[in-house]
C-alpha cells in the first residue's frame, strides 16, 4: 500500500496498488495553554485565608463559649482539624465547580498544606531555640575578654567581663580535629568497601554499621574509658576524647557515604572498567570524584553527631578551667561541657555565660559547615584554580615528553608533523 500526502491518486487504467490520501493536519489557531506546576493561584490562597479564619474561629467558640475546654495546646490542635476539615471541603467544591476529580485535587492540597505545616513548624521550633539562646547570652559577647581568657581566674560572683571560653575553643576544635582524623578516612573506606565489594560479609557489616547508629553517646565514652584509660593504662587527654567521638561519628558517616556513593550511576564504573582502568583507579578517579558533594555532607553529618556530645568528653577528658592546647596529657575541656557546667551555677553571670557559650558552638558549627561546603561542594568535573593549574601543567609535561618522543623515532633535525588540516566530509 501507497501512502502520499496533499496529492490525489492518478487514475490508473487497470487493476492497479491500491493508494491512500493522508491529510495534513490544520495549524492550530489557538496557542496551547500549559497548566502551571508551580506557584499560588488567587483562589487558592483564599481558600486558605478562609480555613484559617473559620479553624480559629470555631475553636474560639468550642474553647471560649459552648464547651467547658480550655489550654493553648488543644485550642491550637482543634483549630488546625477544623482548619484542614475546611479547607478540604473549599478545595473540593472548586475542583467540582471545574469539572475536574475532586479526589486526587483533594489529596494533593491537603498533603501540600501538612508538608508545608511540618516544615513551618519546625523552622518555628528553630528559631524559637536560637532565639531564646541569643537572647539569654548576648550580653557576654560583645566582651573581648570572653573569647581570650580561660575560667582559671574567673570565680561565681565575678561579671561576664572576667574569664572566657578560650579553653573550651582551643578543646573542641583539637577534639573535633582528632575525630575527623579518625573518622573520615574509616568512614568513606568502610562505605567504598560496602558498595564495591558486595557479598555476605559486607552484609554483616551493614548490619553492624546500622545498629551502631542508635549507640547511646555514654556507651561510647564509656567503651574508651574502659579500653583506652582503664585497660591500657592513659590518663584522660583530649585524645581519648576525640577517640570517643569519633566511635559517634564513624557509623553517621559511614551510612550518609554509602547512601552517596550507590547514588552514583553505574555506567560511569562501567565505562572505566570498559576502558581497561582497575578497581581502585576506577574508585578513585570515578567514583569519589562523581560524590565528593555528597561526601561532603556525610562529613557534615558526622560532625554536627560528635561537636555537640558532652558525656563521652566528660567521661575521657574531664573538666578544667585552665587552657591546654596539648591533646595527649591533662584534661581538656569543649563547649558542650562548658555549657553544662557553667549552667548548674544558680549566679546570672554564669548563666549568662553558658547562654553565650552555645552562641559560640552555634557559630563555630556553622563556620566548619561552611569551610566543609565550599571545600567539597564543587561538583564533577569542576576543578578548582589550583586543580586547574595543575592539570595544565601535567598537559605541558605530556606535550613535551610526546615531542621528545617523536625527535628520538624521526631524528634530533625532524621537524615536528603539523596537525592536519580539518577536512569537509560530505
Amino acid at each position: 500500500m501507497t501512502t502520499t500526502l496533499d496529492k490525489p491518486p492518478a487514475p490508473t487504467p487497470g487493476p492497479g496498488p491500491t493508494t491512500t490520501v493522508v491529510p495534513r493536519p490544520e495549524p492550530l489557531t489557538e496557542p496551547e495553554e500549559h497548566r502551571r506546576l508551580g506557584g499560588a493561584r488567587r483562589d487558592d490562597l483564599l481558600a486558605l485565608g478562609g480555613a484559617a479564619t473559620t479553624g480559629l474561629t470555631l475553636a474560639w467558640l468550642l474553647f471560649g463559649q459552648l464547651a467547658p475546654l480550655s489550654g493553648v495546646l488543644g485550642f491550637t490542635i482543634v483549630a488546625y482539624l477544623i482548619f484542614l476539615v475546611v479547607y478540604a471541603v473549599l478545595v473540593w467544591m472548586d475542583a467540582s465547580a471545574a469539572g475536574a476529580s475532586a479526589a486526587p485535587a483533594v489529596r494533593d492540597r491537603l498533603l501540600t498544606v501538612v508538608l508545608g505545616s511540618a516544615a513551618a513548624l519546625l523552622f518555628a521550633g528553630l528559631a524559637l531555640v536560637i532565639g531564646f539562646t541569643m537572647a539569654r547570652g548576648w550580653h557576654a559577647l560583645p566582651h573581648a575578654s570572653f573569647y581570650t581568657q580561660d575560667m582559671q581566674a574567673a570565680g561565681p560572683l565575678d561579671p561576664v567581663t572576667v574569664g572566657g571560653v578560650k579553653h573550651a575553643v582551643v578543646g573542641t576544635l583539637v577534639q573535633i580535629a582528632i575525630a575527623l582524623t579518625v573518622t573520615i578516612p574509616l568512614g568513606i573506606t568502610c562505605a567504598v568497601y560496602l558498595g564495591q565489594v558486595p557479598g555476605r560479609f559486607s552484609r554483616f557489616v551493614r548490619t553492624i554499621v546500622e545498629a551502631m547508629t542508635a549507640l547511646p553517646s555514654v556507651v561510647a565514652g564509656l567503651f574508651v574509658y574502659a579500653s583506652w584509660i582503664l585497660m591500657l593504662g592513659f590518663e584522660k587527654s583530649g585524645l581519648a576524647a576525640g577517640l570517643a567521638l569519633s566511635v559517634m561519628m564513624l557509623p553517621i558517616v559511614i551510612r550518609a557515604s554509602d547512601v552517596v556513593l550507590r547514588l552514583v550511576p553505574g555506567t560511569l564504573t562501567e565505562a572505566a572498567e570498559a576502558l581497561g582502568a582497575p578497581r581502585w583507579r576506577t574508585v578513585w578517579h570515578v567514583v569519589l570524584p562523581s560524590a565528593r558533594s555528597g561526601l561532603a555532607t556525610a562529613v557534615i553529618l558526622g560532625t554536627a553527631r560528635g561537636i555537640g556530645e558532652t558525656s563521652p568528653v566528660l567521661l575521657t577528658a574531664g573538666a578544667t578551667a585552665a587552657l591546654n592546647a596539648d591533646p595527649t596529657h591533662g584534661p581538656m575541656m569543649s563547649l558542650p561541657l562548658a555549657v553544662f557546667t557553667f549552667v548548674r551555677s544558680p549566679q546570672p553571670a554564669m548563666i549568662t555565660r553558658a547562654f553565650g557559650t552555645a552562641l559560640v558552638l552555634l557559630a563555630l558549627v556553622l563556620l566548619l559547615f561552611s569551610l566543609a561546603r565550599v571545600v567539597g561542594g564543587r561538583g564533577p568535573g569542576q576543578l578548582s584554580p589550583r586543580q586547574t593549574r595543575r592539570a595544565a601543567r601535567r598537559s605541558r609535561y605530556d606535550l613535551d615528553r610526546f615531542e621528545a618522543a617523536t625527535r628520538a623515532v624521526d631524528g634530533p633535525t625532524a621537524p615536528l608533523a603539523p596537525n592536519p588540516a580539518p577536512t569537509e566530509v560530505d
